[in-house]
């Protein structure tokens, strides 16, 4: 693989970092310090001049091939992705990107739901018509009518024309900038042909699914991630972008899912409020509380005060007295059991990693992490 920046390293292509220094909406994924221009904890992808820049997580020591491997591996799980054999080969080949990939993903299932049928809802009309249909407004009437033969009404329209559709024509337009196979994007365009194009914001977007359109939540879902992800780097005479993820929220995320799987009763990101303060752990499971540290820490001695606190508070707000802080093992290996507090106050506290390592396909690689989660519990 060619084009491999790893998290936490200096960008030594010239051309590319200038690049990033003069485009501001990509400063908060690097670091400049002293003209040393480093990654910061984002990995994905960041094409720039028709090249495609490949920012890894450094978990393997072997290869690129085997860190992009575990990075792909950990994006299906963390948001339910599913790819193939021969998606993951062709984000390692150079023949797609992963944002590439992902957006046909997207159109596919996007593309098949709409085969079964395009989302309809009733939605309110008001119109000038020439005959009655559904409530006659008397206001409006004369208003607009008083010396015309048409009639202002209120009626229900069973219409496509709906926020869910008018949402996914927006997501389809966007992200078939990023694209270079558009044909199935462009599919799905024209089956929305009678639906109104408009911008949405993605952080105040609220979509109430029921009955009827829950078959489309997954899609919704996937252009909410694949819109969130992507940044647009379109000047007059390029057209770049990068894909990137913040590796603390997919570690977090990631473990989440695993901890689910093995244990039914966990439950992720639960808030609770103590007036002013609100509390929200990143995984809790019958007898404990995680929270996951994408952070390198080799013992006690580097542990932050404000996390011993955040546990503290933790184990004891939410009645849980065994808690423990999760690393990523390829960074240190961490092994540690600490006592917070004292007597019913007492809180146990571990700080423990976990190895991501591994070399295979993505079954195997679940499986295997299951067993060094449970490890993780038992040690």
């Amino acid at each position: 693989m060619d084009n491999i920046i790893y998290e936490y390293c200096e960008i030594e292509n010239t051309e590319l970092k200038q690049y990033i220094i003069d485009t501001p909406s990509l400063h908060k994924y690097f670091k400049l310090t002293w003209k040393v221009l480093k990654s910061k904890q984002y990995c994905g992808i960041l094409n720039f001049d028709a090249k495609d820049y490949y920012l890894l997580p450094k978990i393997s020591k072997k290869d690129a091939e085997n860190n992009l491997d575990i990075f792909i591996y950990m994006l299906m799980k963390a948001y339910d992705i599913k790819l193939e054999n021969e998606d993951i080969a062709s984000c390692k080949n150079n023949s797609h990107n992963i944002l590439e990939v992902f957006i046909q993903i997207f159109a596919h299932k996007l593309f098949r739901e709409f085969q079964r049928g395009v989302y309809k809802e009733y939605i309110t009309e008001q119109d000038n018509l020439r005959i009655l249909r559904g409530k006659y407004l008397i206001n409006e009437n004369l208003k607009h009518n008083f010396t015309n033969e048409k009639i202002y009404c209120e009626y229900d329209e069973f219409s496509e024309d709906n926020t869910l559709n008018q949402f996914f024509l927006y997501a389809i337009k966007t992200l078939l900038r990023y694209t270079k196979n558009k044909k199935l994007l462009k599919q799905c365009e024209l089956i929305l042909n009678e639906v109104e194009f408009k911008q949405f914001d993605i952080n105040t977007l609220n979509i109430h699914f029921n009955r009827l359109n829950a078959r489309f939540k997954d899609n919704f879902e996937f252009a909410i991630l694949l819109l969130s992800k992507s940044i647009p780097l379109f000047a007059k005479d390029k057209k770049s972008f990068a894909f990137l993820f913040d590796m603390n929220d997919l570690f977090e995320n990631f473990i989440g899912k695993i901890y689910e799987d093995i244990d039914s009763s966990t439950k992720t990101q639960t808030q609770k409020d103590f007036g002013n303060l609100r509390l929200k752990p990143d995984i809790i499971t019958s007898n404990m509380i995680i929270d996951t540290k994408y952070k390198k820490v080799k013992n006690k001695d580097d542990l932050n005060v404000a996390d011993k606190y955040q546990m503290f508070v933790y184990g004891t707000s939410f009645d849980k007295r065994d808690t423990m802080l999760l690393y990523p093992k390829h960074l240190e290996d961490v092994y540690e059991d600490l006592e917070l507090g004292k007597d019913d106050k007492m809180v146990r506290m571990k700080m423990r990693s976990v190895d991501l390592n591994f070399n295979g396909e993505y079954g195997k690689f679940l499986s295997e992490i299951k067993d060094r989660i449970k490890g993780v519990n038992n040690g």
